[in-house]
C-alpha cells in the first residue's frame, strides 16, 4: 500500500511531461491571446499564468480569524486562527515553474511545480489556456500530535499529501475572463474513517473595472466526502463545506494586491479541499489577502 501512495506522488509530478512534445509543436507559430490574469494565484485557487524564463515570483498570503466574533476582534483581524504562507517560485523556462512554500497551519512544507500545456489564441482556433498545477505537502510537526491526537503515521511517507488539478481558462473579453479547476487532493495517512482523497471542481474568475484594478470571484466544491468518519452514535464528524470567495485586485506587471473575503482558512489547497468546515456566514467568512511580486533575472 505505502508503494501505491509513493507511486500516486510520483504520477502526480511526472504526468505532465507527456503534454511537453504537443505543446512545443504549437508554440513556435501561433499569437496568443493576452493572458487572462494578472497574477499567478486567484484568490484560494492557481490560475493559467506561467511566468516567463527567468522570473522569481514571491508570494505572501494571509488569512485572519473568522468573522463570528464580530467587533470584539475587530471581524477576525485580531482573532485567534490566522493562518500565512509564504513561498518563492522560479520559472526555469517559459512554460515550467518550480516553487517551495511554508504556511503555518500544520507547520506544511509544500513543493509545487506548474506547466503551462496549451494557450489562447487571438483567432480563437485555440479557445482556452490549460495549464497544470501539482504539489507535495509534508505536514512537519511533532510526531505526537500525529500518533496521539489524530492516529496517523507519523513516518516521512505518512506526512505527505499531494495536489494536482488541471487549469481551463479563457479569456472571453477585454474585461472578462473565467477559469474551471477539477482536481485530485490525497493525504497518505487521514483520521481514521476519512476518506484519504477528495475530488474537487472550481470555478473562479475577474472582471476588470480599470487598466489595474478587477473584480474577483472563488467557489470551489468537494465532489467527494468522508461519509464513514462518524461518531459512536453515527453523526458525521466532518462535514465539508464549500469555498465562497469574492474580492478586489489591484495589479502592475510587477505585482498584484488581492483582499477578499472567503470560506477557505487553510491556504494549501489539498487542505482547504479535504478538511474546511467554514460556511458562508458569519462563523465561516473571513478576511484575506494575497501579495504577489515578481522580479526577473
Amino acid at each position: 500500500m505505502k508503494n501505491f501512495k509513493v507511486l500516486t506522488i510520483c504520477f502526480s509530478f511526472l504526468f505532465v511531461g507527456s503534454f511537453q512534445v504537443i505543446a512545443q509543436e504549437e508554440e513556435t507559430e501561433k499569437e496568443y491571446a493576452r493572458a487572462p490574469f494578472e497574477s499567478a494565484v486567484l484568490i484560494e485557487n492557481q490560475t493559467v499564468i506561467v511566468p516567463y524564463a527567468g522570473t522569481l515570483e514571491w508570494d505572501m498570503v494571509h488569512r485572519f480569524g473568522t468573522m463570528q466574533n464580530g467587533k470584539s476582534d475587530l471581524y477576525g483581524l485580531y482573532g485567534e486562527g490566522a493562518n500565512i504562507r509564504m513561498g518563492l517560485t522560479y520559472s526555469i523556462k517559459d512554460n515550467l515553474a518550480l516553487g517551495v512554500g511554508f504556511t503555518k497551519y500544520n507547520q506544511y512544507v509544500d513543493f509545487n511545480l506548474k506547466y503551462a500545456i496549451l494557450k489562447q489564441t487571438k483567432d480563437w482556433s485555440m479557445p482556452v489556456s490549460l495549464t497544470y498545477y501539482g504539489n507535495m505537502g509534508i505536514d512537519s510537526r511533532e510526531d505526537e500530535q500525529f500518533e496521539s491526537i489524530f492516529q496517523r503515521d507519523a513516518s516521512l511517507v505518512g506526512r505527505i499529501s499531494t495536489f494536482s488539478e488541471l487549469i481551463i481558462a479563457t479569456r472571453i473579453s477585454k474585461k472578462l475572463s473565467l477559469q474551471l479547476t477539477p482536481s485530485f487532493s490525497y493525504f497518505n495517512s487521514v483520521e481514521p474513517g476519512m476518506n484519504n482523497s477528495v475530488i474537487g471542481l472550481g470555478l473562479n474568475g475577474r472582471y476588470k473595472v480599470s487598466s489595474q484594478s478587477s473584480i474577483i470571484f472563488d467557489y470551489n466544491q468537494q465532489l467527494t466526502d468522508h461519509p464513514d468518519f462518524v461518531d459512536d452514535e453515527g453523526n458525521l464528524k466532518l462535514e465539508l463545506a464549500p469555498n465562497v470567495a469574492f474580492g478586489f485586485e489591484v495589479s502592475t506587471s510587477s505585482h498584484a494586491f488581492q483582499v477578499f473575503v472567503s470560506t477557505f482558512q487553510g491556504i494549501l489547497p489539498q487542505h482547504n479541499i479535504v478538511y474546511n468546515t467554514n460556511e458562508f456566514d458569519k462563523e465561516g467568512l473571513l478576511i484575506g489577502f494575497n501579495i504577489t511580486r515578481l522580479w526577473s533575472f
